[in-house]
């Protein structure tokens, strides 16, 4: 029973998670079309998919440590599924706990490869940012202070933007 239960938490997980892939790649989407309003709201939804999984993984260790009372484990260990399925016996339901096991595994894999494509896409974009901001600053700064036009040694002489020597 507390091993079918830890299944079935295993199983939202990795719904959850796969709910957070798809956004992810609905996050690639708006930071590549530059949709701001787009992005806040996926933040938000994900944020909430987020809480989601911190509560499923407080019911996960719960069940963990149900699972090892019932098969006469009374200390608090921290094993990982692959640990746990040492403990079952039962072939069908150890296949069913690797199999999930596996489907969370590959699933947490290709969120954590979207995630990371995506940082390296919002990297780009404030590089971009920046350099446009400084391009268009330069010429302000150059000419920031009024110079009297008669006046010619206070004018500073503004080359362009980028250095040409030939």
């Amino acid at each position: 029973m507390a091993l079918t239960r830890l299944i079935e938490i295993l199983e939202q997980l990795d719904e959850v998670h796969t709910q957070m892939l798809e956004l992810a790649a609905t996050k690639k989407r708006a930071i590549i079309d530059n949709k701001v309003e787009v992005l806040i709201d996926i933040l938000n939804r994900d944020s909430k998919l987020t809480k989601q999984v911190g509560q499923l993984e407080e019911q996960r260790g719960e069940a963990a440590y149900s699972f090892l009372q019932g098969v006469g484990i009374r200390s608090n260990l921290n094993l990982n599924l692959t640990e746990l399925s040492r403990l079952v016996f039962d072939p069908e339901e150890k296949q069913k706990l690797l199999h999930i096991q596996g489907r969370l595994s590959g699933t947490l894999h290709q969120l954590k490869e979207a995630n990371q494509l995506n940082q390296l896409l919002l990297q780009q974009a404030i590089s971009y940012i920046d350099f446009s901001i400084e391009s268009m600053s330069y010429y302000s700064e150059m000419q920031v202070t009024y110079h009297h036009p008669a006046d010619k040694t206070g004018r500073v002489q503004v080359s362009g933007l980028f250095d040409t020597r030939g």
